[in-house]
């Protein structure tokens, strides 16, 4: 039954998608080869161990997992003494040594990957067989000079004999004598040996040995006599140079023999971290996450999106808009019936599900919203799509009902059970009745179940048993597709005859249809449709409100900005005539100043006294008088228990709670929130009943309570109020009084304590006696 389940819910799509974003041999087999884990921790290492590969890839860019072939064939063949490996293998294993190494420090790199970085230290880095190998195996796949001293001393020697060797060709190339002999004048060879090409008709110009010639018959390749001897040499030097390149490899073999145990180790880490390295590749490509794990049979997936609908068909992330669908049933409910029009909708809501949950418990990222929920079902038992097969001898009910038999052979409570079109196949009514059985049966199991159906016995059955959810899937009437939204809590209509009229089915056919209904079966069908329609109507003026919701917050915030911005140009304007009124009042007392003066002076005529009263009386007149002021501007913090006005409304009230720009109001019994930018200190004292007397010149509070009431109220507020207080208990000769902090996690506690401390006229302080709050109660000694 799991294979099945597997192949229904297109499992296998999941592992190519993950194969095709590997970057190593082993990490592709393990992708392919990948199933659903069994055990819960190693699902939640495997998820963690995913979200710390995407991490990285934003951090630190591509691990380098590239070019690690699959080993096991490699090793298998040298497994045998004497055997050895040729230099594509050699090279091969070199690749991933030097991979493994790189592995291990681009982990180490990270702070942020503690998981992926212990599996990255388990691979060995083999320092002497890399060196080994990087000096022996060059980047072309040759053995190179420095594989040994021997090699690299015949490699001299041939360089050296085959240079004499040219030269010697060259110089009968030149001779005038021989130059009608040859073809071309260029030297080549022939199994090792060096020719020249000489004319067939011109053969016995040069004396030599003919090793070839060419498809006409025109050409011949001949060994001159004159590097016979030379050219044996060179033929006997190569022949040595591959001996001693055999005795390197089978010395590079040996050393990877002895090293088959790490080599395999490593190759099963590097395909591990390859494989968690793509997943997380393809988490970023279709914006996935691990919902939170519950305890719970429970499921809620939000704004999930089936990712096969993500990717084209070569697995690159397509441009299509996969409509997301909410999936749910609570940990109180067993059952949910998905119905509605046969337009593709239920079937894809439950091979979401299905498949969502494979990939999360195979330690996949899922594409669901973050804040999406649910429970790791030990088994997913799937039944989807046409069992029929003609070769067993098996109809659609039939297959079905084969598939019906593992799942009540295998359900229990740990697992989610997914039937689509339960019942169908045979007579409505005997299928129906077939279905509800099976519910039952698995809610009695306490399995959870998902299934779809068009059968009204099915609808019915979910709507009036306890413990199942009805849920409907809505579709558009107008372009006949499905909107992917599920509707719980009531049924959906099939709307066959909706859909066949849009399909252009003659009316007069759709009407003789109809007329079979029975009378209650056309009810019922108007009656889902009725409701369908009224709550697509009911979701289309939900989103409407919404939207002109949206839009009137836009308004009010542009409201308030444009009075925020008319406020202060009015302040700029007021604060410019201010200074202009103070220039004018300057200037009128340096007028005045100096009228004053001449008149000290004395010995003035009539006139001149008449001519100077005008001109004080002008400067008076040139004076700005002074304007009442309504209300004082905030040219200080607010405190909570002070009035002010509200220019908008003219009105006073009271401040309750003051947050930065924002101040709650208590406004004729309404608490109410405003800007600080549209209030004004009140000028009349809060209390007007209470007057206010001078003691030695200093104002003095009446009605001064030696106790002050700090619970509830944050530290930055309650420091203020507590130097405020000691200072009234100061001017109003208090000994001693008492701070109410409460206790809670301390922090009030400490802080009013650490100003106490600290304060010129604290004497000392200690916590109450039980009887008057204990440690919740600082009680403060003042000095006289």
């Amino acid at each position: 039954m799991a294979g099945h389940s597997l192949r229904v819910l297109e499992y296998q799509r999941v592992r190519e998608l993950l194969a095709m974003r590997t970057r190593t041999e082993p990490g592709r087999l393990a992708a392919l080869a990948l199933e659903p884990l069994s055990g819960r921790e190693e699902i939640f290492a495997t998820l963690a161990e995913v979200d710390e590969a995407r991490r990285l890839l934003g951090e630190q860019g591509e691990a380098p997992l590239g070019g690690v072939a699959d080993l096991r064939e490699v090793l298998r063949r040298v497994e045998v003494e004497d055997a050895w490996l040729d230099i594509e293998a050699l090279a091969e294993v070199h690749r991933a040594i030097c991979c493994a190494g790189e592995c291990r420090a681009y982990f180490q790199r990270s702070s942020h990957a503690p998981l992926l970085t212990a599996r990255a230290e388990q691979l060995q880095p083999l320092v002497g067989l890399r060196e080994a190998l990087g000096e022996s195996i060059g980047p072309r796949g040759e053995v190179l000079d420095g594989a040994s001293f021997e090699l690299a001393e015949l490699r001299g020697r041939i360089r050296t004999l085959r240079g004499r060797i040219r030269q010697r060709l060259e110089a009968l190339l030149a001779d005038e004598q021989l130059a009608p002999a040859f073809q071309d004048r260029l030297i080549t060879e022939r199994g090792d040996r060096y020719v020249l090409p000489v004319r067939a008709d011109r053969r016995g110009l040069l004396r030599g040995f003919v090793h070839d010639e060419s498809g006409s018959g025109q050409t011949l390749y001949v060994e001159p006599a004159a590097t016979l001897e030379a050219n044996n040499e060179l033929c006997h030097l190569l022949h040595e140079e591959q001996r001693e390149v055999r005795r390197i490899l089978l010395r590079l073999s040996a050393a990877v023999r002895r090293a088959i145990p790490e080599l395999l180790a490593n190759q099963q880490v590097l395909g591990c971290l390859d494989l968690r390295c793509a997943a997380g590749r393809l988490s970023r490509d279709y914006g996935g996450c691990a919902p939170r794990l519950t305890a719970e049979p429970e499921f809620d997936l939000r704004q999930a999106r089936h990712p096969l609908l993500l990717f084209d068909g070569d697995g690159a992330v397509n441009n299509r808009v996969a409509v997301p669908i909410d999936l749910r049933l609570g940990a109180e409910a067993r059952v949910l019936v998905i119905s509605g029009p046969n337009t593709g909708g239920k079937t894809v809501a439950l091979k979401t599900l299905g498949l969502l949950q494979l990939m999360l418990a195979s330690g996949l990222h899922i594409p669901c919203h973050p804040d999406s929920r649910t429970c790791l079902f030990g088994k997913v038992l799937a039944d989807i799509g046409d069992e029929q097969d003609i070769a067993a001898n098996l109809s659609t009910f039939s297959g079905h009902l084969r598939q019906v038999r593992e799942v009540l052979r295998q359900a229990d409570e740990n697992s989610l059970v997914l039937l689509d079109e339960v019942g169908t196949g045979t007579d409505p009514v005997e299928g129906g009745a077939l279905a509800m059985a099976l519910l039952e049966e698995l809610r009695v199991r306490r399995s959870k179940t998902v299934v779809t159906t068009h059968l009204n016995l099915v609808k019915g059955y979910a709507q009036l048993t306890e413990e199942v959810v009805n849920a409907a899937v809505e579709f558009d009437p107008e372009t006949l597709e499905p909107t992917y939204r599920l509707h719980y809590g009531v049924p959906g209509a099939s709307g066959a005859f909706t859909i066949a009229r849009r399909m252009g089915l003659p009316d007069e056919l759709l009407q003789r249809a109809e007329s079979y209904l029975a009378p209650g079966d056309r009810s019922g069908q108007q009656l889902l449709e009725e409701l369908n329609r009224l709550r697509q109507q009911a979701a289309e003026d939900a989103a409407e409100a919404e939207r002109l919701k949206r839009l009137a917050g836009q308004e009010r915030e542009r409201r308030c900005a444009l009075l925020h911005e008319f406020e202060q140009q009015r302040r700029d304007l007021l604060d410019k005539a201010r200074r202009q009124a103070r220039k004018l009042v300057r200037d009128a007392e340096t007028r005045l100043r100096q009228l004053f003066e001449e008149a000290k002076g004395g010995g003035l005529s009539t006139p001149r006294q008449a001519e100077l009263a005008r001109a004080v009386r002008d400067v008076a007149a040139e004076s700005p008088r002074s304007a009442p002021v309504a209300g004082a501007r905030l040219c200080r913090a607010l405190e909570p228990g002070e009035l002010v006005r509200l220019r908008r409304l003219g009105s006073e009230g009271e401040v309750v709670r003051v947050d930065g720009e924002q101040v709650d109001l208590l406004l004729a019994g309404k608490r109410l929130r405003c800007c600080l930018a549209d209030l004004e200190f009140e000028s009349r004292p809060r209390y007007p009943g209470k007057r206010a007397a001078r003691i030695r010149g200093v104002r003095v509070r009446e009605g001064f309570q030696p106790k002050l009431l700090l619970v509830g109220s944050r530290v930055d507020e309650a420091l203020p109020r507590l130097e405020r207080f000691l200072d009234d208990a100061l001017l109003n000769r208090q000994r001693q009084v008492e701070v109410v902090h409460g206790s809670g996690e301390g922090v009030l506690r400490r802080a009013v304590r650490e100003l106490l401390a600290g304060h010129r006229a604290v004497t000392a302080f200690h916590a109450a006696d039980l009887s008057r709050g204990g440690d919740n109660v600082t009680v403060v000694e003042l000095e006289n």
